[in-house]
């Protein structure tokens, strides 16, 4: 399903120091840094898993999510995802994934959200037909009907995360990625998109990368886990065996914890 082999990715980030000296030369001489984001990364996913991937911020987890959606063309390596390579056979890649990133937004901020629907299956090329029924089910699992015809400006995060989810997920795609879609959620949102996302995977069998901060989010959705640290994969294994391992009898927190303790993330 998805094969990645020896992925790198470089970026560079333009530095000065502060004043106003600084700046007036910066016009003339920019200074970069290189930041090495994905270093010779490699993983293996196979259909039907939900996999999380773990690390601190700056790690890679994003940088790893754009590349595999064909956002980001890595500088070396290779990976394909049902026989495609994403940042080269785009058009028909995007068509089998589904994408949310937790702090962007894939909805028109000022429009109504069934317009922005209505968008996204002009987009995909959605047959009305599938769109109709792919529609009435996400409205009535995510409990959207009330919000439907309210802009996305005027939308709680809870209630627009549950809308962004429905997005990315109207041309019904065999993967897709979450790149912390709990974030910043209450209590009871967390819990209704846990249980979506779940639900998602036993009866459509959808592959699911997650990329989250919080464990209760891997616990609840996750049986392993992909730990990524200064770009590359530093651990991977069943998220049970972790426990045992690292912090039997106690909370998958500690177990996180300890993980970065040992790599020194």
């Amino acid at each position: 399903m998805i094969e990645v082999q020896n992925i790198s990715k470089t970026f560079k980030v333009f530095q000065r120091d502060a004043g106003m000296m600084s700046a007036f030369r910066a016009l003339f001489h920019r200074t970069y840094t290189p930041v090495h984001a994905l270093n010779d990364l490699s993983f293996t996913i196979q259909e039907g898993e939900i996999v999380g991937l773990i690390g601190p911020n700056g790690a890679g987890k994003s940088t790893t999510v754009k590349v595999l959606s064909g956002i980001l063309v890595p500088d070396a390596g290779t990976c394909i995802i049902n026989g495609r390579v994403p940042w080269k056979e785009r058009k028909a890649h995007v068509k089998e994934i589904g994408v949310v990133f937790g702090q962007r937004s894939q909805l028109w901020w000022d429009v109504p959200i069934i317009d922005s629907f209505s968008l996204l299956k002009d987009i995909y090329k959605i047959p009305e037909e599938e769109y109709q029924k792919n529609l009435k089910e996400l409205t009535e699992t995510l409990d959207l009907a009330d919000i439907l015809k309210t802009p996305a400006r005027q939308l709680s995060l809870g209630q627009r995360m549950r809308c962004e989810i429905a997005a990315s997920l109207l041309h019904d795609p065999k993967i897709l990625f979450l790149d912390e879609p709990t974030i910043g959620l209450d209590v009871v949102s967390k819990r209704a998109v846990r249980e979506f996302i779940k639900k998602r995977n036993e009866e459509k069998g959808t592959t699911i990368i997650l990329t989250t901060h919080d464990t209760l989010d891997l616990e609840a959705l996750t049986e392993r886990i992909l730990l990524i640290g200064k770009g590359r994969i530093l651990l991977d294994g069943r998220l049970e065996e972790l426990k045992r391992q690292y912090a039997e009898g106690s909370n998958l927190e500690d177990v996180v914890v300890r993980l970065y303790e040992e790599y020194h993330l």
